[in-house]
């Protein structure tokens, strides 16, 4: 520190304690603060070298110039493969529903630059999803309380949740949980290399879509940001390793947060299981650091959250051989095999008249495949376990335009259960009622449910459309391992 009028020099000072003066991220003292070792450092230039060169997750140069062509207000651009989720802020007179779902949706329909329009205003984050020039968008909109928004809008400010409803507040969130998860990490490149390896790994590994009851962005986000403030001095090789090994570990329902939880700013209801009974049947509560801290990944059923804790352990077993040279990093990201890890599965078809059809219809009833799991699990009191999966696969076969999605299912591991079989056919009904409420229905949109043992597939879910011969030594140990369900046979 200098000294701004010392002609004498002060007497010599003790050395502050080991990180006296250092800022401490998040609620509770980091795990480690050690510093990377050259075994670190190496093993850092190994994984960044198969993000770059194999893996793909860092833009080419054209694919940046094509994205800041598409916003060019935008500061920064997307990953490869992601979308740009934009923001739209509009005055109070500017609503939802008449100008942004249909005026707007409408002008955007004729230009020739958009293509896949898919309006969904009845999610939980209302969006309208599209491609401009080829590259995916989500554009949100959020109406605040004010007559004129200003060009230098603080998106940060908390008043501007003043008097606004919940689906604008949700919107507003997106940009402020975003700003709020960069303040709160101690190296911001060391926080995004991270965070783009593990998204790469949870789409590798099918566990990416917040939709179906896994985590989505927002949550892969917190969950390193967590990981970085426990080891703020770490290297992405290292923060990869500790991510998995700290959720291996994680005692959930505990929430996972990045700071403290505001309290009554506004008024608004913040996410405390002490007072809203709701908050206590959360499964894997990832709390959002902006105001109103809310959770996240609500979604996540006791299904889902056992898919992923494995899904942990799977990672933390590769990181551990990685970590003593018996691995290398590709084997973090080889994909999941879902059609070779169960015996019985419920594939969900989805057909409609034309593609422009059934991108509304297919993301409708995607949309709900998560309530089929809490059905489920409602219905057999837990004890048959499912396993959505983010993929949709087109039998090209068919007249009609077409999508599937599946869902392994197994019993229950170490329950005594009588009988062999589970009986969800009243649910499956109870899931196509509800599905077919849709309000934009149109002749041709239809939904079938069935249950199909693995050996009887459908060819166009292996890759090239051929059936493999037999599982893998690998594959036939994770199918051992997750005890698939022979014994308990479903008929829906």
């Amino acid at each position: 520190m200098e000294s701004s009028a010392t002609l004498i020099a002060p007497p010599p000072q003790p050395p502050p304690p080991p990180q006296a003066s250092a800022r401490q991220y998040g609620v509770t003292r980091p795990i480690s603060t050690s510093e990377p070792t050259e075994v670190d450092i190496q093993m850092n230039i190994e994984l960044e070298k198969f993000l770059i060169e194999e893996a793909g997750v860092y833009e080419s140069k054209e694919e940046a110039t094509k994205g800041e062509q598409v916003l060019q207000r935008i500061e920064q651009v997307h990953y490869p493969g992601d979308e740009i989720e934009i923001l739209c802020v509009g005055p109070s007179y500017i609503n939802r529903e008449e100008d942004f779902f249909f005026i707007l949706q409408n002008i955007l329909a004729e230009m020739e630059e958009v293509t896949e329009l898919q309006p969904l205003p009845d999610a939980h984050i209302p969006v309208m999803k599209f491609k401009f020039d080829g590259v995916p968008i989500d554009l949100l909109y959020a109406s605040i309380s004010l007559l004129v928004v200003p060009e230098d809008l603080d998106i940060s400010d908390a008043s501007l949740l003043y008097d606004v409803d919940e689906h604008t507040i949700r919107s507003l969130n997106c940009c402020r949980v975003a700003d709020q998860i960069l303040k709160l990490v101690p190296n911001v490149e060391h926080f995004c290399t991270t965070l783009r390896c593990l998204k790469f790994w949870a789409k590798r590994r099918g566990v990416y879509s917040n939709v179906i009851g896994f985590l989505g962005g927002v949550d892969w986000a917190i969950l390193v940001a967590r990981v970085c403030q426990l080891y703020p001095n770490a290297v992405p090789s290292m923060l990869v390793s500790r991510f998995f090994r700290v959720y291996t570990e994680w005692r959930w329902p505990n929430p996972v947060m990045l700071c403290a939880i505001e309290e009554d700013e506004l008024g608004f209801s913040v996410w405390d299981p002490r007072k809203n009974p709701h908050d206590r049947t959360h499964h894997m509560p990832i709390i959002t650091p902006a105001y109103p801290c809310m959770n996240s990944s609500d979604n996540v059923s006791q299904s889902t959250l056992r898919v992923m804790v494995e899904q942990f352990q799977y990672g933390n077993n590769i990181c551990e051989k990685v970590e003593l040279f018996k691995a290398e990093w590709c084997a973090l990201f080889e994909p999941y095999l879902l059609f070779e890890s169960y015996k019985n599965y419920l594939q969900v078809d989805i057909v409609a008249a034309d593609v422009d059809d059934l991108r509304a219809w297919k993301g409708w009833v995607e949309s709900h495949l998560n309530q089929l799991t809490l059905m489920i699990e409602r219905d057999t009191l837990g004890m048959l376990q499912c396993h959505p999966y983010p993929r949709e696969y087109v039998d090209t076969n068919k007249q009609c335009a077409h999508s599937a999605f599946f869902m392994g299912l197994q019993k229950k591991q170490g329950e005594k259960i009588q009988g062999q079989q589970f009986d969800i056919r009243g649910t499956v009904d109870e899931f196509r009622h509800s599905v077919n409420m849709y309000m934009f229905w149109k002749p041709g949109m239809e939904i079938y449910v069935s249950h199909v043992r693995r050996r009887l597939l459908p060819p166009y879910v292996f890759p090239d459309g051929c059936r493999p011969r037999r599982p893998s030594r690998h594959t036939a140990q994770h199918q051992a391992d997750n005890l698939p369900c022979d014994n308990g046979e479903v008929a829906p």
